[in-house]
C-alpha cells in the first residue's frame, strides 16, 4: 500500500524578540496520532526556547525555522532549528531532529531504529570516523563515538547523524553532518522502524 505524504503547514509566531516558523501536520485520518505528533513538535520548539535562555535574558532575540527531510513511506522526519542572540560576536544555533511513524505517532530515538543487541553505536561510530578521516575534518577534541541519544534525521535512503556546534568542530564549520546509506547498515536496521521502511 502506497503511503501518501503528510500534509504540513508552517505555523508563524512573531513577537518583538521572537520569530518562529514550525511545522504543523493536518488532515490525518487518525486525529489522536495527529495531535500526538503536533504536541511533540511544539514541545521541542518550546524546549529550545527555554534552553536558549529566551525567558531569562531580556536581551535575547530568537529566530526559528524548520526543514522537512523525509515525508514518504509513512515516515516524517524534520529538523527544528533555533538561533538565539544575546550580544557578543555571534549567537548560537541549536538543531534538533524529529522522526515519526505516521501510523502510530511514535517518535523514534536513534536506538529504536536498530535491532536489539546489534552493537549499532560501534558500527555507526566507525562510519563517522571514516568520514572524518576522508573529509580531513579539523576536530576541537577527539571523536568519542556515537551515543544512543545522538541527533539524527532520515533523508531519502540515508540516516544522517549530526552534532551540535562546538561538539566536534569550530563554529565556523557549522553543523557536522554524517550521511550513512541505509544499505551500508541494513543488516542491523529494525525493518519495522522508520529507517527500515526506507529499505522497501
Amino acid at each position: 500500500m502506497i503511503e501518501l505524504p503528510v500534509k504540513i503547514r508552517a505555523e508563524h509566531v512573531k513577537t518583538n524578540r521572537l520569530e518562529l516558523y514550525y511545522p504543523v501536520i493536518y488532515g490525518l485520518k487518525n486525529s489522536e496520532v495527529q495531535r500526538k505528533i503536533n504536541y511533540d513538535i511544539l514541545t521541542t520548539v518550546q524546549q529550545l526556547i527555554i534552553n536558549q535562555g529566551f525567558y531569562e535574558n531580556p536581551m535575547t532575540t530568537m529566530t526559528g525555522t524548520f526543514e522537512l527531510k523525509s515525508n514518504e513511506k509513512g515516515v516524517l522526519s524534520v529538523t527544528i532549528e533555533n538561533y538565539a542572540y544575546s550580544g557578543g560576536a555571534h549567537g548560537l544555533t541549536i538543531l534538533k531532529g524529529l522522526t515519526f511513524d505516521i501510523k502510530t505517532g511514535k517518535k523514534y530515538s536513534l536506538h529504536e531504529l536498530f535491532k536489539p543487541n546489534s552493537n549499532y553505536t560501534s558500527i555507526l561510530s566507525e562510519e563517522v570516523k571514516q568520514q572524518i578521516k576522508e573529509r580531513d575534518m579539523l576536530l576541537l577534541s577527539e571523536f568519542k563515538g556515537v551515543s544512543p541519544q545522538q541527533d539524527y534525521y532520515i533523508a531519502d535512503k540515508a540516516l544522517v547523524l549530526f552534532f551540535q556546534l562546538y561538539d566536534l568542530t569550530a563554529y565556523v564549520f557549522g553543523f557536522p553532518y554524517f550521511p550513512i546509506s541505509v544499505y551500508n547498515i541494513q543488516n542491523i536496521v529494525d525493518e519495522e522502524s522508520p529507517l527500515g521502511k526506507m529499505l522497501s
